[in-house]
C-alpha cells in the first residue's frame, strides 16, 4: 500500500489569520496554550526537537527536513491542503516554496479544502470569515492554470499519467461535472491524460454523482458520522449529553467528547473498499488545543494499535492502493505523524514495520 499524509500548511504568520485570531497566530499557538482536561491526557504537545518551526522560510529547510524523515519511514508522499476561494488563496507559501526547491525529494499532491471558514472553533459556526465559491468557467480556468504550475512538477503524484487532484466536499460544488469536463480539457491541452479526480468521503452528506475517479475516507469524520453501529452511537450521545448537563450544572469545564479509538480502527478495517476507495486512518487525535473542553478526544491511541490496524488494511486492499493518514502535521487536532517529545517517532515507526511486516 501506498501511505499518504495529509498536510497541514498553516505554520506561518499570514495577514489574514492576524486579523481574525490575532497578531502573529499560527497553529503552534493553540497548540502551546493546551492544558490537560482529563487524566492520563497529554497536553500540551511539543515538538520532539523542540522547534516550532515556520513553513514561510524561504530557504524550505522544514520542507527538506520532513521529506528525508518521510522517507525514511515509507511514507509515500504528502497531500498539502489548498485553501482556494474564486481566484483568493490562503495559506498557499508553504507549497510555493516547495516549488521553488526541486532538490527537495518528495511527492505530493493537492487536496482542495473547499470549505467556509467560520469561527467554528469557537462555537460560531455562523460568522463567517471566508466564503467558499465556485465562479463560473473563466473562475475555474484561472484555478487550473495555478494548479498547473504543480502539475507539471515531476514530484507530483499522478495515475495513469494524471495529476492526482483531491476534493474535500465535492457534494458542494453543484456544477462539478462541467468542472471536471474542463478541468480534462485543460489538462489535455498541458500533456497529460485529463485530471486524476478523487473525492473525500466526510462526515458531510455524501455524492452519488458518479464524476469522480476515485474516493478517499477523510478519517475520523466519515466512521464517526456514518460507521459506528446505533449502540455505540448512542453510548457516545449519552455519555457527551451527560457531562455537557454538568458542565453547566457545576460551571466546570470538563471534556464533554470522548471516544475509544479502537471504535473508529474497528470501522476503518471491517469496511469493504471498492476498486477505486482508499481507506483513511488517524495515528491519534485530539483536538483540544483549538477547541477547549468543547473539543473531542479519541482515547486509548498508541503506536501499537496503529500499527495493527495498517497490517490489517495492508492485507485487506490492492497492492497499489492508496491509504490517506489523517495527517503528518494536524498539530492543533493532535493528529499527527510527525515526532513528539512524549512518543518520539513510534508513529513513524509503526509505518515502517506495517510496510515491511
Amino acid at each position: 500500500m501506498r501511505v499518504l499524509a495529509l498536510y497541514l500548511p498553516q505554520f506561518h504568520t499570514f495577514k489574514e489569520n492576524d486579523e481574525w485570531w490575532g497578531e502573529g497566530y499560527t497553529e503552534w499557538t493553540a497548540v502551546k496554550r493546551a492544558k490537560p482536561l482529563f487524566k492520563g491526557q497529554m497536553q500540551p504537545r511539543v515538538p520532539a526537537d523542540g522547534e516550532y518551526y515556520d513553513l514561510s522560510d524561504e530557504s524550505g529547510r522544514t520542507l527538506n527536513k520532513q521529506a528525508l524523515l518521510a522517507e525514511e519511514y515509507g511514507i509515500y508522499g504528502f497531500v498539502f491542503y489548498q485553501y482556494y476561494f474564486t481566484g483568493r488563496k490562503l495559506m498557499e507559501r508553504p507549497m510555493e516554496i516547495l516549488l521553488k526547491h526541486p532538490e527537495i525529494n518528495l511527492k505530493y499532491c493537492i487536496s482542495w479544502a473547499n470549505e467556509t471558514w467560520t469561527r467554528a472553533w469557537y462555537d460560531k459556526k455562523e460568522e463567517v470569515l471566508m466564503e467558499q465559491g465556485y465562479g463560473d468557467e473563466s473562475s475555474w480556468r484561472e484555478h487550473f492554470d495555478y494548479l498547473l504550475r504543480f502539475f507539471k512538477d515531476d514530484r507530483y503524484i499522478k495515475v495513469d499519467g494524471r495529476p492526482m487532484l483531491c476534493i474535500y466536499r465535492t457534494f458542494d460544488i453543484k456544477e462539478l461535472d462541467r468542472m471536471r469536463e474542463r478541468f480534462d480539457s485543460w489538462a489535455l491541452e498541458a500533456g497529460f491524460n485529463g485530471i486524476y479526480l478523487v473525492g473525500g468521503k466526510t462526515a458531510g452528506e455524501q455524492d452519488a454523482r458518479n464524476i469522480c475517479d476515485a474516493y478517499y475516507y477523510f478519517e475520523p469524520g466519515f466512521s464517526l458520522k456514518h460507521g459506528l453501529p446505533p449502540i455505540r452511537t448512542l453510548s457516545y450521545d449519552f455519555s457527551t449529553g451527560v457531562r455537557h448537563l454538568v458542565n453547566i450544572t457545576s460551571k466546570k469545564e470538563m471534556l464533554e467528547r470522548r471516544i475509544p479509538i479502537e471504535w473508529i480502527q474497528e470501522a476503518i478495517i471491517n469496511r469493504e473498499y471498492g476498486k477505486n476507495e482508499y481507506p483513511g486512518i488517524i495515528a491519534r487525535w485530539d483536538n483540544t488545543p483549538r477547541r477547549g473542553y468543547k473539543g473531542l478526544a479519541y482515547t486509548g491511541a498508541s503506536p501499537e494499535r496503529f500499527y495493527s490496524t495498517l497490517c490489517k488494511l495492508k492485507r485487506k486492499i490492492p497492492e497499489e492502493s492508496f491509504v490517506f493518514v489523517n495527517a503528518w502535521n494536524e498539530w492543533g487536532e493532535g493528529a499527527m505523524l510527525e515526532a513528539d517529545k512524549a512518543e518520539g517517532t513510534a508513529y513513524l515507526e509503526a509505518v515502517k514495520r506495517a510496510l515491511k511486516d
